[in-house]
């Protein structure tokens, strides 16, 4: 690929990344509605909300620092997506008391970060390094959401507690934005993308080794955040 073919194909893969990323993010409108639609948040948890906006911020703060304009259009957008879930199911739960105490937590941990990497100023290649271990290791412990549904599946050998419509548009979305951060040669897009790619394979390969009996597309409803992995 010529020079000057690579910018332009950077664009436009950068672009349908943001789109589909965005799309993806957009799962969580679908459970709002039904804490609307019920006036209640049942038994499902507020937690991926809470850091699904952590990790948008955390990314967010990143975008601004290395000047990836497309890292900071997408990740305003999820933090404030992130941040209007937030609000709704505090609106609907509950457990209000104990939603504040953890939002307050992951919102403590945002303020510090910002703050101690806002010391190396002078310098900015040392407060880059920092915040993008931050949001690989923030990103990386989203990840982890999942995990206990693939036991579960593993346990039972059937997948169809598993929604293969947003497995399917994570290991897209993933690959995206794995083939951008090895584009722009930045190791901390590549890595938490390269992690989100082999998590998406090992769950679809469970719906060929333990093949669902019967399957329904929404899955547990905070099942369907679980697999929108912020950036």
């Amino acid at each position: 690929m010529s020079g000057t073919m690579t910018p332009a194909y950077d664009s436009v893969l950068s672009t349908t990344a943001v789109i589909s990323t965005v799309f993806q993010f957009l799962s969580g409108a679908v459970i709002c509605r039904k804490y609307i639609q019920k006036k209640s948040t049942g038994d499902s948890s507020g937690v991926p909300f809470i850091c699904g906006f952590l990790s948008c911020s955390f990314w967010l703060r990143y975008g601004v620092l290395t000047n990836e304009q497309s890292i900071v259009m997408v990740n305003i957008i999820g933090s404030t997506l992130f941040l209007i879930y937030t609000l709704v199911y505090y609106v609907f739960t509950v457990n209000k008391r104990a939603y504040v105490k953890q939002f307050a937590i992951v919102l403590g941990i945002l303020i510090g970060v910002i703050v101690y990497t806002n010391t190396m100023q002078d310098e900015p290649q040392k407060m880059i390094h920092f915040t993008g271990i931050v949001c690989c290791i923030v990103t990386v412990c989203f990840f982890a959401a999942p995990l206990t549904s693939l036991v579960h599946v593993i346990r039972v050998k059937n997948s169809e507690s598993l929604p293969l419509p947003l497995i399917a548009t994570s290991f897209f979305v993933s690959l995206q934005w794995l083939i951008y951060g090895i584009l722009i040669s930045d190791s901390f897009i590549q890595i938490p993308n390269f992690l989100g790619c082999l998590l998406s394979l090992l769950q679809l390969g469970l719906f060929v080794v333990y093949p669902p009996r019967s399957y329904s597309y929404s899955g547990q409803g905070y099942k369907l955040l679980e697999q929108a992995v912020p950036f």
